[in-house]
């Protein structure tokens, strides 16, 4: 089973676009205590969600620094946000060994969307990412973690091969659905790295039960 452990922005948010954005940043020292307790672990997968300058700035020379990989979800309508990458960036993240994914336009959930906005979302995205990066993204990372049947329906219809959630619990390597443990300001390098080393229990049985109640509902 492999743990995909998922940031959000390192160091301090100086101002949050959305409500409660500030809860998901870690600051810097965390965040590279925490690489250095995941260093070393075959079954650990990295991810960063949202596309914030501190991907570049602080969590690329981290990762190099110990021969690590992650994939970068970005949202294509932040490419010219000064406080999120943009095309340069992008293709530097590249040259550097990380994969780019698809987290949408505008970071809204992709539930209940009419059908011009899920094209924007899960399309026009995907072709605006890949013109900036030079790479396509064949991974989507779900904005908010929320998602129905019809989500999961229109994001296999879109083609892409990996789909990650916010569901918290192990996924079983190659699968198609890919669940997660989002990162926060209260967490610490020990905190994740119990999340990786403990035996699966109930919460985790609870959490994917949920994840297969929305993708039936």
């Amino acid at each position: 089973m492999t743990t995909h452990i998922c940031f959000h922005g390192i160091g301090v948010c100086a101002d949050e676009r959305e409500s409660g954005e500030a809860r998901y940043w870690m600051a810097e020292d965390t965040f590279l205590r925490t690489l250095d307790a995941l260093a070393d672990r075959s079954d650990v997968e990295l991810s960063f969600d949202d596309g914030n300058r501190s991907d570049l700035d602080i969590a690329l020379p981290a990762l190099a620094e110990r021969g690590l990989r992650a994939t970068f979800f970005v949202l294509a309508g932040r490419l010219d946000d000064p406080a999120s990458l943009n095309a340069h960036d992008l293709r530097s993240l590249v040259a550097a060994g990380m994969s780019i994914g698809n987290h949408g336009w505008t970071h809204t959930p992709w539930r209940a969307l009419d059908d011009a906005a899920a094209r924007r979302e899960l399309f026009d995205a995907r072709n605006a990412i890949q013109e900036a990066s030079g790479t396509t993204p064949t991974e989507a990372a779900l904005p908010l973690g929320r998602y129905d049947r019809n989500t999961v329906r229109r994001v296999r219809a879109a083609g892409y091969p990996e789909l990650y959630t916010s569901d918290r619990y192990r996924s079983r390597p190659g699968a198609w659905m890919r669940a997660r443990y989002s990162v926060t300001e209260h967490d610490t390098a020990e905190s994740v790295s119990a999340l990786v080393t403990r035996r699966s229990g109930a919460s985790e049985a609870r959490n994917a039960a949920a994840s297969l109640v929305k993708r039936l509902r």
